[in-house]
C-alpha cells in the first residue's frame, strides 16, 4: 500500500498564472487568455493550493494512479498553453490543381481540391487563430487540443479516397509542432 503523499501529484502554475476548481470543472488563467477544461471521467480530486494543483487518485488501484498521471499531464499542458501558446504550421501540396484557402470566420474553406467545384470546408475549434501565409497555414492558440483538432480537421478534409496514396499526395499536412507563438 502507497501512503496519500506518495499518490498526490503537484503541477506548478508558474508567475502570473492562476487556476481554479469549480465542481469538476479546472479553469486556468495566464497573460496569454486562459483555458477551461471539464474532469468528469476521471477519477481524480483536485485543489489549488500554494500556486499548485494537487492531484490525488480517488484510490490506490492502479487505473486511478494511471488517471492521475494523465491529468497532471494535461494540466501541464493548460499552464505552457496560458504562458506561451501552441503553434502547428501546415503545408498546402499539390500537383496539378491549385488550391486556394481561405478563413471565413469559425471556418476553413479548401477551394479547387483535386480540381473539385465545392469547397472542402472544416470547423476552426475553440479560440484557435488560423492564418494564411503562402503555401502555409498557421494555426495558434492556448489549448493544445484545441490546435491539434483543427490541424486535424484540415488533413482530415484533404484526404484523398479510392485513389493509391503514394502517388496522390495532394493534400495538407503538418510539418511543424512548437511551444510558444
Amino acid at each position: 500500500m502507497s501512503t496519500e503523499t506518495e499518490l498526490v501529484h503537484r503541477v506548478e502554475l508558474g508567475e502570473g498564472v492562476t487556476a481554479s476548481v469549480s465542481g469538476r470543472v479546472l479553469t486556468v488563467k495566464g497573460p496569454l487568455g486562459s483555458v477551461k477544461k471539464r474532469f468528469d471521467r476521471i477519477h481524480v480530486n483536485m485543489e489549488v493550493k500554494d500556486g499548485k494543483v494537487e492531484i490525488l487518485p480517488f484510490s490506490d488501484r492502479k487505473k486511478d494512479v494511471v488517471s492521475s498521471n494523465t491529468m497532471s499531464s494535461i494540466v501541464r499542458n493548460m499552464v505552457i498553453g496560458v504562458t506561451q501558446g501552441y503553434t502547428y504550421k501546415l503545408k498546402v501540396v499539390f500537383a496539378h490543381f491549385p488550391v486556394t484557402v481561405k478563413v471565413k470566420g469559425k471556418q476553413v474553406n479548401v477551394e479547387n481540391f483535386v480540381g473539385e467545384r465545392s469547397a472542402r470546408v472544416t470547423d476552426i475549434i475553440g479560440d484557435c487563430k488560423v492564418a494564411v501565409e503562402g503555401d502555409d497555414i498557421i494555426i495558434k492558440g492556448v489549448s493544445l487540443e484545441d490546435v491539434g483538432q483543427t490541424s486535424a480537421n484540415l488533413e482530415q478534409a484533404t484526404k484523398i479516397k479510392r485513389k493509391d496514396q503514394r502517388i496522390f499526395l495532394d493534400g495538407i499536412y503538418v510539418y511543424e509542432k512548437k511551444k510558444g507563438w
